[in-house]
């Protein structure tokens, strides 16, 4: 009896001791409060503020069990990655195509179950959205952040640029990627845009083959964007170029971006994106819900065929 109560007593003894040692956010960092999202409806912004902000934000609300140590180091670490991949505490520094693509990046992780985590929500179920919630969040996006079609000059005939620089990764300008198939098409309701999506002769064998998941090594993806041009009859058409992105698969050379290295040229003048080589974190956490399809979202169309002439 004696040595089970000495066990029990150093186990509390472990557990109080454990409890001075924490992560830094806990013993220095104080919560921010956010203002209310700008432009955003009070329904909608309460929405997010209600299951996003403690992750995605400097406006945090430390629950007593979030504080026990080892929980509070799990908890500083949801809420370091949350901010780093989206932080709504910058909301009155962007401008509104910005806003309207974080806005999309958040439901895109809530429809796919990314966000807000099973194992935040199992403890703090406020947080948790019901299916009216997701509705007004795409409802929202859909009729009132969306970017409306322009009357925009198409400029195709602009003559082409003809040095491209690299982007800040080393990845170099494909132009040929316009010999390349179409393989699928899609839109960004967030800001007006409409894509195309082309396939390189690896990926369209890749898709002949069914061998999509995972994609070969060698696989490249250009996806093209263009502003959405309205016409006189409704129709909408491919407007001003707005930037081609390049996906290439590599298992190995790649392996610190998930096998794949990404490239972003934008405007009609194609100027590589990013600042430093890390800017293509944003593009693996925009592909981390795709993770089960090898981070890829295009959906190919059925092109067996298609090469016959």
């Amino acid at each position: 009896m004696k040595l089970k109560f000495k066990i029990i007593l150093g186990i509390i003894s472990l557990v109080v001791l454990a409890q001075l040692i924490r992560p830094e956010e806990i013993s220095s960092a104080k919560a921010q409060p956010v203002k209310m999202l700008a432009g955003v409806p009070e329904e909608v912004a309460k929405v997010l503020e209600t299951s996003c902000f403690d992750c995605h934000s400097s406006q945090t609300s430390w629950r007593w069990f979030d504080r026990l140590t080892p929980v509070n180091f799990l908890v500083a670490s949801h809420i370091r990655d949350g901010r780093k991949t989206l932080d709504f505490s910058q909301w009155d520094s962007l401008a509104t195509p910005q806003r309207n693509a974080m806005l999309y990046f958040a439901l895109n992780g809530i429809l796919s179950k990314e966000m807000p985590l099973s194992s935040y929500t199992t403890l703090h179920p406020s947080a948790k959205l019901d299916p009216k919630d997701i509705d007004l969040l795409r409802a929202y996006l859909l009729n009132n952040a969306v970017s409306k079609p322009s009357n925009v000059e198409n400029k195709a005939d602009k003559p082409f640029v003809k040095e491209v620089k690299k982007s800040p990764n080393g990845m170099a300008y494909l132009p040929n990627y316009r010999n390349w198939k179409a393989i699928s098409t899609t839109e960004r309701f967030d800001n007006g845009t409409i894509r195309i999506i082309f396939g390189n002769p690896i990926a369209v064998e890749a898709i002949h083959k069914g061998k999509t998941n995972p994609w070969p090594d060698g696989t490249i993806f250009a996806k093209t964007a263009w502003k959405q041009q309205k016409a006189e009859d409704g129709n909408v058409y491919a407007g001003q170029f707005v930037q081609v992105e390049f996906m290439v698969k590599g298992a190995k050379r790649y392996a610190g971006t998930k096998g794949w290295g990404w490239a972003r040229w934008k405007g009609e003048n194609l100027l590589p994106y990013g600042k430093t080589v890390k800017f293509d974190s944003e593009c693996i956490s925009c592909h981390r819900p795709e993770r089960n399809s090898d981070y890829v979202f295009t959906r190919p169309l059925d092109i067996k065929g298609l090469d016959k002439k």
